[in-house]
């Protein structure tokens, strides 16, 4: 008798326009530089559907869904014909990024097994003053760090310039220009100003480090193992960028900076550092209960030492990315990394 195969529902939830897809009118000539990359870069929809034929390909049946903040059609999908497993692509709701943890604990409420990380782990790593905390506790190094409400701070705050200041609960670089990197206290104050003013507080503020930007990606459970680790150069990037990934480096294929930060894997740093920022990074993992899948930003200080700036539960998963890319050098396809991930899902149901 043939086996049925296991139906992995990806879920995703996006409404208003793709601005991706805008970009397919756009002629590379029209920029005022050359480009290094590809400006027409994948949409939300192609990115979904890769995921679905990827998973096919490893022999899953597989479907994506945009539940669109709907509430009753998420529920009917997991209630009158459950899948096996759900691929959890979910970042937000009713564009709240707040509420992401809350569509992973309504899938715990249906029974149905999910991939990546529980709802604790995705509130926790959302509140990056407490994630430090927990860091900290853990013996787990990270930059030193203030975490404002308002732009009332002394001026004697006991941080050391400069300083980087960003959203302390926002991620994927969302707040985080070339302006983050402050100097003077002036600076820091039009700053965290600048800050309240776009996303509301709270605003982190952190001894920003002068080595190199490391992401380590994460897989698995039992053990978990650090994958091979990217490191990014920012050596083309204008005098006036600072040496930091901004929110125009990781999503605008428009401007110079994204075509001016490169990336390698693995690493070129020694093996002794290496082996210190895998560790690091494991025990980020465990002290944030992260499950199945997560990316760790690392940077080093003028020493040499690493600290953890962020932990990334349930990142990005674009072929080329840090993540996959990442696996790739591991000698993962896309479509095996899917698999195991998918894998780590069915086994807590089993």
């Amino acid at each position: 008798m043939k086996r049925q195969k296991e139906s992995v529902l990806v879920l995703y939830n996006h409404t208003g326009s793709d601005e991706y897809a805008a970009l397919r009118n756009i002629d590379r000539s029209s920029l005022g530089f050359t480009p290094k990359y590809d400006i027409h870069v994948a949409t939300d929809a192609e990115e979904y559907e890769a995921i679905v034929e990827g998973l096919k390909t490893e022999g899953f049946s597989a479907r994506a869904v945009n539940i669109r903040d709907d509430l009753q059609k998420l529920n009917r999908l997991l209630k009158v014909n459950p899948p096996d497993a759900v691929f959890n692509l979910v970042e937000h709701w009713r564009d709240d990024p707040r509420l992401e943890e809350a569509v992973a604990g309504f899938f715990e409420l249906h029974g149905v097994p999910f991939t990546g990380a529980p709802p604790f782990t995705l509130g926790l790593c959302r509140r990056k003053g407490v994630t430090k905390q927990i860091l900290l506790q853990n013996g787990v190094a990270t930059p030193r760090y203030l975490v404002q409400h308002s732009a009332r701070v002394a001026r004697r705050h006991g941080l050391r310039y400069p300083l980087i200041v960003k959203p302390a609960r926002q991620d994927a670089s969302y707040g985080v220009t070339e302006k983050s990197v402050v100097r003077d206290y002036q600076g820091l104050v039009t700053q965290i100003e600048s800050v309240i003013e776009g996303f509301a507080p709270p605003v982190l503020v952190e001894e920003f480090l002068s080595g190199v930007e490391l992401h380590v990606s994460i897989l698995g459970n039992d053990p978990p193992e650090a994958l091979p680790i990217v490191e990014f150069d920012f050596s083309e990037l204008p005098s006036s960028h600072p040496p930091v990934i901004t929110y125009d480096v990781k999503w605008s294929p428009l401007s110079l900076a994204y075509h001016r930060v490169h990336t390698f894997c693995p690493a070129r740093i020694p093996d002794r550092i290496q082996e210190r920022v895998r560790d690091l990074a494991l025990r980020a993992y465990s002290a944030t209960c992260c499950r199945d899948y997560a990316r760790v930003d690392i940077r080093l200080d003028e020493e040499g030492e690493p600290h953890v700036l962020e932990v990334n539960p349930n990142p990005n998963l674009t072929e080329g990315v840090s993540f996959m890319e990442s696996a790739e050098v591991n000698g993962l396809s896309f479509s095996q990394t899917l698999k195991e991930i998918v894998n780590l899902a069915l086994k807590r149901a089993r």
